[in-house]
C-alpha cells in the first residue's frame, strides 16, 4: 500500500510542537520536525494513476459494482494508514478526536468491503441498477454519511441510520474499553510526555466524544432510545465512571445515561448495572468537580421523574422512588451542607420524593434536613417545604412519620426565636410570617397547629409581647394578612393620630360606582373565604389574641403608632367579627371585658387612660368607616341617607335647581348686561370670551325659549358662537387637547342642548353650517365620495391631538332627544355613520360613534350599534360587544332589545367575542326580570359548549329553562357527566383557586383572568342548580343519584387510606351541600338524614380536607332558615343578617372539637436487621471501622480522624487501606448513617482505592458475602430487657435488648483537624465500636487480664448491636444527643478499656452512678452490629 503523502504546502494548516494545529502559515513543529500536516488529510482523494496501477481493478463493463468496491476499499486502506501514522504524532486535541473518528469508521467500512467482495466473487455479476441497493442492503449506510431518504419512508430510514449509527458508537465505546486501544507506534512516538499519561488522555478524549455523538443521537431520535439495548450502553461506559476518568469523562457518561431513560424499565434496567457506589463517589467529591455534581443530580431527578410508581395519581407519599438508600444520604450530605452551589436544587429534589415516598426519606433520616431547612431559610424554598409538609399532614397515613409539637412548629422559630436578634433579622421574620400565613390558610396547618390546646398558635400570639417595637409590628402585619384585614386608604392618618373628620376626599364618579357595585355584589354572595375567616378569627380569639392586643396597650406609650396600629387591629377585628360570626359569639368577642376593666379603674389613672383611649379610637374609626362607606346604588338599591357622597350630590342638585330657577327669572337688562359680559359680540378670540358667564347663560336664561329666540334673531349672540364650532372655521378643531381645553367640548354640548329645548333653537340649528360642515368632514374620509383631502378634519393625528373628538359628544348630546334625530337624520350624518363603520384602518372614529351616541330611543342608533356588532373586523365587534355588555349592566330594566343583540352575539364566529357575550349575559341574569326575558327568547347555546355552560346553569334555576333545557336533552346528558366526571373537576376547581385566593400557591399570569372571576365565591353546581326548581328536584330524586350520594356518604364518610375514594367524597359533599343550599333540596337531605353523617364526618374524619370540605358545605347548608335552624340542634351557629336572613356562613359553637385531632405516635422504621454485616475478621480491622463510626460523633471526631491519621501509613494497616472489601464497609457506612459532606469525603479518601469495573464487582461480591440474613421476629418482652439481666439470667446468651435510657451527647461544635478537612457540625451519636487490645497482641499467649477483656469486648459487641434500635434512632434521629453526665476532654484518648465501658453500659441500665469521678466515655454506644456486623452468629437467634 503506498504510504500516506503529507505536502506542507497543500494547506496553511500546521501542526505545533504542542499540539496546537495554528492558521499562521508558519512552520510549527519542534526543529527535530519537519513535518506539517494537510486539514483535509483523511479525506482526500486518490489519484487515478494509483487506482489504474492497483492489479486487483477490472476495468471490465460487467464487473462495475466489484470494481467500485475494489476502489472504495483501497481508498479506505489508504486512509486508515495515513490516520494511523497521524495519530502517532502530537497533534492537537480537535484534530485527534476527528482523525479517530474516521480511523474507527474506516476500519467498520474495510471489513464490511471485504466480506462484500468475497460474497460477490462466489456469485454471479448483478445488474447494474441492483447495485446501489444491494450495497444498503448487505452493509446499511455508513454511519458518516446523512441518510438516503425516499417517499414515504423518511421516518423509517431516519430511524435506521440513527440506529445504525448509535451501534457504531456504542461498538466504538467498546473497542476503547478494551486493552491496546492504541498501536505501540502510538506510545513509542511519545517523548515529550509519559506513555500512560498520553494514552490515557487520548481515549477520554475518543470517549468523551463518542459519548457526546451517541447522545446527540438519542435527543434526535426518541425511537432509538426505547429500542436500543440500555444494558449493553451502560456496560460501554463504565469505564468512564472509573476515578481514573476525568471529571468531564464521568460528567458525559452520567449525561448519556440520564438520555437512555425513557420508562420505569429502562430504570429499573439501570439500576440493575450496580451505579449507586459511582454516584455515591461522584457526590462526595468537592466543588472542583461541579460539573460532574450536577449531571449527576440530573440523573437523580431524571430517575425520580420516571421511575418513580404511585399507587394513586392522587395519593402524596404513598408510591416508590427507584433510589437506594446510598443514594438518597449522598443527597442529603449536599442538602445539609451551607455553601454549597447544589444544596437547593438537592432541597427540592429530596421535597419531591417527600411527597412521592416519604417512608424513603423518613428512613434516611431526610426529614430533619427538610424540617431545618424550612426553619432556616432560603425563604423560597421554605415556602415550598412548607407546602409538601402540609400535604403530608393532611392525611393520616402519611402524618404518622411528623413528631406532633415539634416538627412543623420549626417553621414558627423565626417569630417565636425574635427575641434579642438585631436588626437583621427583620427580613427574615416578614418572610417567616408569610409562611405561617400560607400554613394557617390551609386545613392542615390550621389545625396541625391546634393540637396540644393551640399551642403552636398560643406562642405566635405570645410573640407581641416580646419587648421589641419592630417584632410586634411585623406581627400585626401579619394578623392583618391572615385575617384578609384591608384597612381604608386614611388608616395612616388613623395610625399617626390625625382627625379623621375632613379627611377623605370625595372618590371619582367612577370610583365610587365601581366600589359600589362591587360592594354590593360582595354583600350579596356568599364567600368561601368569609366562612374560613370566620374559623380563624375563632380560634384566634381563644388562643388569646385579643388578651394580647390589650397587654400591647397597657406596655405601650397611650398615642404611640404601634398603640394605634393594636388598636386598629382590634377595630377590625371587632368589624369582621360582626360581619361572619353569629350574634352570640360575636358579642363575646366584642365585649371586650379586659379594656372596659382598664377604661373603669379609677384607682390608676394610668389604666383609665389607657382604657378610654382605646375605646375612644375604636368608636371614632368605626363611625368614620360607616360614614365613608360608598353610597350603594348597584341594581336600584336606595342610597344610604348618611353617606358622605349623598350629603355632597343632594347640596349639588340643590344649587343647580336653584341657579336654574334665578336664570330663568332673569330680567331685560341682566340678561342683555350678561351677553355683553360673555364678550362674545366684542371679539372672535375665545380666550377672551368670559367662560364662567357662558356657562351659567347656557344653563340657566338660554333654557327659557324668549331668551333664546331673543339671543338668535336680535342680538345674533347665538350665530357668533355657533360660528366657532364649525369645522370648517378651523378654531375649535384646532385646539390642542388638553385638561384645560375640554371645557369648551362640555359648553359645546350644553349650547345645544338649550338650543334644542325650544322651537327657535331647532330651527336654528336646521338652517346653521354645523352639521351639513360636519357631513362633508365625515365625506373626505369616505374614499368613494371623490378626491382625498390630504389634511381632513377627522385624520388621525386630529383626533388625538386636538378637540375635534369633541364633535362626536356633541352628536351624542343631538341623539339623546328626538328633535335631535331628525336633524342627523335629516343631513343623513346617520349614512356617514354607516360609510365610516366599514373602514378598517378608523378604529378610533368607530369607536367614538359607539360610545357617544345614545340608544334610549329606537332608531339609527342601534342600527349602527347593531352594524358594528356585526362588523367585519373582529376587534370592532369584540369593542361593541362590550360596550352593549355595559349598556346592559347600566340598565336599571330589562330592555329586550338590548338582549336580544348580546344574544346574537353568541353566534359570532369568534370565541373571544362569544366569551365577552357570555359573560356579560350571565351577569345579566342574575336578575329575574332580565333572565325571564332571555329563556323566553329560547337561544340555542349547544355549539358553545363549555363556555356557554354557565348561562345554561341560569337558564336551569327557572322553571321555563327548566322546561326548555329538558325537552332539548340537556338535563339527562349533563347529569351523567357530572354523575361520572365533572364533581370531581368541581373539586380540584374549588380547591385550587381557594389556594390562590388564600396565596397558598401564586397564580401565574395566564389563568389571572379565571382567578379573578372566583373571588371566593361558590361556583354554581348543576345539581344544586336542579334543586332550585321543582321539576328539577324531581328529576334528581327519580335519576336516584342523590340516593346514591347518601349512601356513599354513610359507606365512606371516615376513609383516611383509598385517595381516590377520599376525592370522590369530597366531589360528593360539594354535590349534597350545593343541593342543601336551596328550599327544595334540603328536604331530600332531611329525608335521607345525610345532615348528622355530614356532622360526623367534620368531627371525626382523620382527613383534614375532608373535614374543611364539610365545613364549607354546612355553610352552604345553612344559607336557607329551614338549614340554620337545623344545624342550630346540633351546636352549629349561622350568622344572619340585621334582617334575620342567614348568610351562608355556619360556625361550631365547640371549635375545639372541630379543629382537634387524635394524637398519634410517631412510625418506627426498622428495616429488621437486613442490613447487618459480618463482624471484621481482624482487631486492625475493628479499629479502623470503630474510628470511622466515631468520626460521626463531633464530639470525638478529632480523635478519630487523628486516629486515622496514624494508622494509615503503618504497614499493618496499610492492606486495610487498599481492601476492596474494607471499602465496602467504609461505603455501607456511610450510606446507613448520617455523615456530614466533608466526612464523607474523608473516609473515601482514605481508601486507596480506584473505583472501577472491577472494584465494584467485588463490592458487589462483599455485599452478598458479608450481609447477614435478616433475624427472626423478635419477641416484644425481650426488646424491653436490659442486657445485663439477660448476662444475670442466661450466661450463654447475649445480650441484645436496648436500654431503656440510651446516652447521648449534644449541641457542641467542634473544628476538626485542619489536616484532614473535616466540618464541625451537631449531629446524633453514630454507631462505635469498642476499644480493642494491641492489634499485635493476638500473637502472644493471652493473660487471665487479656482474658476478662476480651469478654469484655464480646458483652460490649453484642450490647452495642442493639442500643438504640434503627426504630429508636428514627425517632431520636433528628435531635443532637448530648452527654450530660460525663465532661469531655478533647486531649484524652478516644478509646477506653472495655472493663470501664461495661461497667458504664451497666450503671446506664440501672439508672444508677457511682461516686467516683470516672474518665469521660469518648464512644458513642450505637448499633455497630447494624453497620460493621457486630454480633455474628449468636445476633442470628433474635
Amino acid at each position: 500500500m503506498p504510504a500516506l503523502t503529507v505536502d506542507p504546502a497543500v494547506s496553511g494548516l500546521t501542526v505545533n510542537g504542542n499540539g496546537r494545529v495554528s492558521d499562521s502559515g508558519e512552520p510549527g513543529l519542534q526543529p527535530n520536525s519537519a513535518l506539517s500536516v494537510t486539514a483535509s488529510v483523511l479525506n482526500s482523494s486518490i489519484p487515478a494513476d494509483k487506482h489504474n496501477d492497483d492489479p486487483f481493478i477490472d476495468n471490465d463493463a460487467s464487473n462495475s459494482v466489484l470494481q467500485q468496491q475494489m476502489r472504495e476499499l483501497n481508498t479506505q486502506t489508504l486512509i486508515k494508514e495515513g490516520a494511523e501514522k497521524l495519530l502517532q504524532m502530537p497533534i492537537g486535541e480537535d484534530l485527534r478526536q476527528k482523525v479517530q473518528s474516521e480511523l474507527e469508521i474506516a476500519k467498520n467500512r474495510i471489513n464490511d468491503l471485504t466480506k462484500s467482495i468475497e460474497t460477490q466473487s462466489t456469485r454471479p455479476h448483478r445488474k447494474r441498477g441492483d447495485s446501489e441497493s444491494f450495497k444498503i442492503k448487505m452493509f446499511g449506510q455508513p454511519v458518516n454519511e446523512p441518510p438516503k431518504k425516499k417517499d414515504g419512508y423518511e421516518d423509517r430510514d431516519d430511524f435506521r441510520t440513527s440506529m445504525q449509527q448509535a451501534t457504531a458508537y456504542i461498538k466504538t465505546l467498546n473497542s476503547l474499553n478494551r486493552p491496546g486501544t492504541l498501536s505501540p507506534a502510538t506510545i513509542a512516538s511519545s517523548s515529550s510526555t509519559s506513555p500512560s499519561a498520553s494514552q490515557h488522555a487520548d481515549v477520554s478524549r475518543t470517549r468523551i466524544d463518542t459519548m457526546n455523538q451517541l447522545t446527540g443521537v438519542l435527543q434526535r431520535n426518541l425511537r432509538v432510545r426505547y429500542d436500543i439495548n440500555v444494558s449493553e450502553v451502560v456496560q460501554a461506559i463504565l469505564p468512564a465512571l472509573s476515578d481514573r476518568s476525568t471529571k468531564q469523562c464521568r460528567a458525559t457518561a452520567y449525561r448519556l445515561i440520564r438520555h437512555l431513560l425513557v420508562d420505569p424499565r429502562s430504570v429499573e434496567t439501570v439500576r440493575e448495572q450496580h451505579l449507586d457506589w459511582y454516584i455515591v463517589k461522584s457526590l462526595a467529591r468537592d466543588n472542583k468537580h461541579i460539573v460532574e455534581k450536577e449531571q449527576v443530580i440530573k440523573l437523580i431527578r431524571a430517575m425520580v421523574e420516571i421511575g418513580s410508581e404511585k399507587r394513586s395519581p392522587h395519593a402524596v407519599g404513598s408510591g416508590t422512588v427507584p433510589l437506594s438508600e446510598a443514594i438518597m444520604r449522598a443527597v442529603i450530605a449536599i442538602a445539609e451542607q451551607p455553601e454549597d452551589p447544589l444544596k437547593p436544587i438537592c432541597i427540592q429534589t429530596l421535597t419531591e420524593i417527600l411527597l412521592i415516598d416519604v417512608e424513603l426519606v423518613a428512613r434516611t433520616e431526610g426529614m430533619r434536613v427538610l424540617l431545618h431547612a424550612m426553619g432556616e431559610g432560603p425563604l423560597e424554598m421554605a415556602s415550598l417545604l412548607a407546602s409538601a409538609f402540609l400535604y403530608i399532614a393532611d392525611s393520616p397515613k402519611t402524618r404518622i412519620y411528623l413528631h406532633p409539637g415539634t416538627d412543623l412548629e420549626m417553621a414558627l422559630s423565626g417569630v417565636t426565636d425574635a427575641y434579642g436578634r438585631g436588626p437583621e433579622h427583620a427580613d427574615r421574620m416578614r418572610g417567616t410570617t408569610r409562611i405561617i400565613s400560607s400554613m394557617l390558610r390551609t386545613w392542615s396547618g390550621l389545625m396541625y397547629f391546634c393540637i396540644h390546646d393551640k399551642l403552636a398558635i398560643r406562642a405566635l400570639i405570645d410573640g407581641l409581647r416580646i419587648p421589641s417595637l419592630e417584632t410586634r409590628d411585623i406581627i400585626l402585619d401579619m394578623f392583618f394578612d391572615l385575617l384578609n384585614i384591608k384597612p381604608p386608604d386614611w388608616h395612616q392618618a388613623f395610625i399617626a393620630g390625625r382627625r379623621l373628620t375632613m379627611y377623605r376626599k370625595a372618590q371619582q364618579p367612577t370610583e365610587a360606582g365601581k366600589a359600589s357595585e362591587a360592594s354590593a355584589k360582595a354583600q350579596d354572595s356568599l364567600k368561601l373565604t368569609d366562612q374560613y375567616i370566620a374559623l380563624l378569627l375563632l380560634v384566634f380569639s381563644k388562643a388569646g389574641l385579643i388578651d394580647a392586643l390589650t397587654g400591647m396597650l397597657e406596655e405601650t406609650q397611650v398615642g404611640s403608632n404601634l398603640s394605634r396600629k393594636a388598636t386598629l387591629l382590634m377595630a377590625e377585628i371587632l368589624q369582621t367579627a360582626n360581619r361572619v360570626l353569629p350574634n352570640s359569639i360575636a358579642s363575646r368577642i366584642q365585649a371586650l371585658p379586659q379594656v372596659f376593666h382598664l377604661a373603669a379603674n379609677y384607682d390608676k389613672d394610668a389604666s383609665r387612660i389607657i382604657g378610654t383611649s382605646a375605646l375612644a379610637a375604636i368608636d371614632s374609626y368605626n363611625r368614620h368607616r360607616t360614614r365613608s362607606q360608598p353610597a350603594t346604588s348597584f341594581k336600584g338599591n336606595r342610597s344610604r341617607a348618611n353617606s358622605v357622597e349623598e350629603a355632597v350630590k343632594r347640596g349639588q342638585r340643590q344649587m343647580e335647581q336653584t341657579k336654574i330657577k334665578m336664570g330663568m327669572q332673569m330680567d331685560d337688562k341682566t340678561f342683555q348686561g350678561s351677553l355683553l359680559e360673555s364678550q362674545v359680540m366684542v371679539t372672535k378670540d375665545h380666550t377672551k370670551w368670559n367662560f364662567d358667564t357662558l356657562h351659567d347663560l347656557l344653563e340657566g336664561p338660554l333654557l327659557n325659549p324668549k331668551r333664546m329666540e331673543e339671543a338668535i334673531k336680535v342680538s345674533r349672540h347665538i350665530r357668533r358662537l355657533m360660528q366657532f364650532y364649525h369645522p370648517q372655521s378651523h378654531r375649535f378643531s384646532e385646539l390642542p387637547r388638553n385638561k384645560t381645553n375640554a371645557r369648551w367640548v362640555k359648553l359645546g354640548c350644553m349650547l345645544l342642548n338649550a338650543l334644542l329645548s325650544s322651537n327657535e333653537g331647532q330651527r336654528f340649528l336646521a338652517e346653521d353650517e354645523f352639521l351639513p360642515q360636519l357631513v362633508q368632514s365625515f365625506a373626505q374620509l369616505d374614499p368613494f365620495s371623490g378626491a382625498p383631502v390630504p389634511d381632513p378634519v377627522f385624520s388621525k393625528k386630529r383626533m388625538q391631538e386636538t378637540l375635534t373628538y369633541g364633535y362626536f359628544e356633541m352628536l351624542g348630546t343631538l341623539s339623546k332627544r328626538p328633535e335631535g334625530l331628525a336633524l342627523l337624520e335629516k343631513f343623513k350624518l346617520f349614512t356617514a355613520f354607516y360609510h365610516l363603520s366599514d373602514l378598517r384602518s378608523r378604529e378610533d372614529i368607530i369607536k367614538a360613534i359607539i360610545d357617544n351616541l345614545d340608544y334610549s330611543i329606537d332608531g339609527h342608533s342601534r342600527i349602527v350599534l347593531s352594524k358594528a356588532l356585526t362588523s367585519s373586523y373582529k376587534h370592532i365587534r369584540l369593542y361593541a360587544t362590550n360596550h352593549l355588555g355595559e349598556l346592559v349592566r347600566a340598565s336599571t330594566i330589562a330592555n329586550s332589545w338590548t338582549l336580544r343583540l348580546l344574544l346574537t352575539q353568541l353566534y359570532d364566529p369568534s370565541l373571544e367575542v362569544q366569551e365577552v357575550a357570555v359573560r356579560y349575559l350571565e351577569e345579566a341574569c342574575e336578575d329575574p326580570a332580565v333572565l325571564q326575558i332571555v329563556v323566553e327568547m329560547h337561544p340555542t347555546l349547544d355549539h358553545l359548549g363549555e363556555v356557554g355552560h354557565p348561562l345554561l346553569l341560569k337558564f336551569m334555576s327557572t322553571t321555563l329553562g327548566f322546561r326548555y333545557l329538558y325537552a332539548a336533552d340537556y338535563i339527562d346528558r349533563e347529569m351523567d357527566l357530572w354523575f361520572h366526571e365533572r364533581n370531581i373537576h368541581y373539586v380540584i376547581h374549588i380547591e385550587v383557586f381557594l389556594a390562590k385566593v388564600f396565596n397558598v400557591i401564586p397564580s401565574s399570569s395566564e389563568d389571572d383572568h379565571d382567578f379573578m372571576a372566583f373571588d371566593g365565591i361558590v361556583p354554581p353546581h348543576f345539581y344544586g342548580v336542579m334543586a332550585k326548581t321543582d321539576e328539577g328536584s324531581q328529576v334528581l330524586q327519580d335519576k336516584g343519584h342523590f340516593a346514591e350520594f347518601a349512601s356513599f356518604i354513610r359507606r365512606h364518610g371516615l376513609e383516611s387510606e383509598d385517595q381516590d375514594v377520599i376525592l370522590k367524597l369530597k366531589s360528593v359533599l360539594w354535590a349534597v351541600g350545593n343541593i342543601g343550599a336551596t328550599e327544595r333540596g334540603l328536604p331530600l337531605l332531611e329525608e335521607e338524614e345525610v345532615i348528622p353523617e355530614i356532622l360526623t364526618i367534620a368531627e371525626r374524619s382523620l382527613v383534614l380536607s375532608v373535614r374543611g370540605t364539610c365545613f364549607f358545605v354546612l355553610g352552604l347548608i345553612s344559607s336557607t332558615p329551614q338549614g340554620a335552624e337545623i344545624l342550630d340542634d346540633y351546636h352549629w351557629e349561622a350568622t344572619l343578617s340585621p334582617l334575620g336572613l342567614p348568610t351562608g356562613l355556619c360556625v361550631p359553637l365547640d371549635v375545639d372539637s372541630f379543629v382537634s385531632i387524635p394524637s398519634w405516635d410517631p412510625v418506627c422504621i426498622d428495616d429488621g436487621g437486613r442490613s447487618r454485616l459480618e463482624p471484621p475478621k481482624t482487631d486492625e480491622e475493628v479499629e479502623v471501622m470503630t474510628a470511622i463510626y466515631n468520626l460521626a460523633n463531633t464530639v470525638i471526631a478529632n480523635n478519630a480522624s487523628r486516629s486515622l491519621a496514624k494508622m494509615k501509613p503503618r504497614p499493618e494497616y496499610r492492606p486495610i487501606f487498599a481492601s476492596p472489601s474494607m471499602l465496602f464497609r467504609a461505603l455501607h457506612t456511610i450510606s446507613s448513617q448520617r455523615y456530614r459532606l466533608p466526612v464523607r469525603r474523608y473516609i473515601l479518601d482514605l481508601f486507596n482505592v480506584d473505583l472501577d469495573e472491577d472494584v465494584v464487582g467485588k463490592l458487589v461480591e462483599c455485599e452478598q458475602e458479608l450481609r447477614l440474613p435478616p433475624p427472626k421476629e423478635l419477641e416484644a418482652n425481650d426488646s424491653l430487657k436490659s442486657p445485663v439481666e439477660d448476662q444475670e439470667q442466661d450466661q450463654d446468651r447475649r445480650s441484645e435488648a436496648s436500654p431503656t435510657s440510651p446516652t447521648s451527647n449534644g449541641d457542641h461544635e467542634h473544628h476538626d483537624n485542619p489536616e484532614h478537612a473535616t466540618e464541625s457540625h451537631s449531629s446524633s451519636s453514630p454507631p462505635t465500636s469498642p476499644s480493642l487490645p494491641n492489634p499485635h497482641s493476638h500473637s502472644q499467649p493471652q493473660t487471665q487480664s487479656q482474658t476478662q477483656k476480651q469478654t469484655n469486648r464480646q458483652t460490649l459487641t453484642s450490647i452495642n448491636s442493639h442500643i438504640l434500635s434503627p426504630s429508636t434512632r428514627a425517632i431520636h434521629g433528628r435531635q443532637t444527643i448530648s452527654e450530660s453526665d460525663d465532661e469531655y476532654n478533647s486531649d484524652e484518648e478516644s478509646v477506653l478499656d472495655e472493663d470501664i465501658a461495661v461497667e458504664r453500659v451497666r450503671e446506664r441500665e440501672n439508672g444508677g452512678r457511682s461516686g467516683r469521678r470516672r474518665r469521660p466515655m469518648v464512644m458513642s454506644l450505637r448499633p455497630v452490629s447494624r453497620i460493621v456486623g457486630f454480633g455474628g452468629e449468636e445476633s442470628d437467634a433474635n
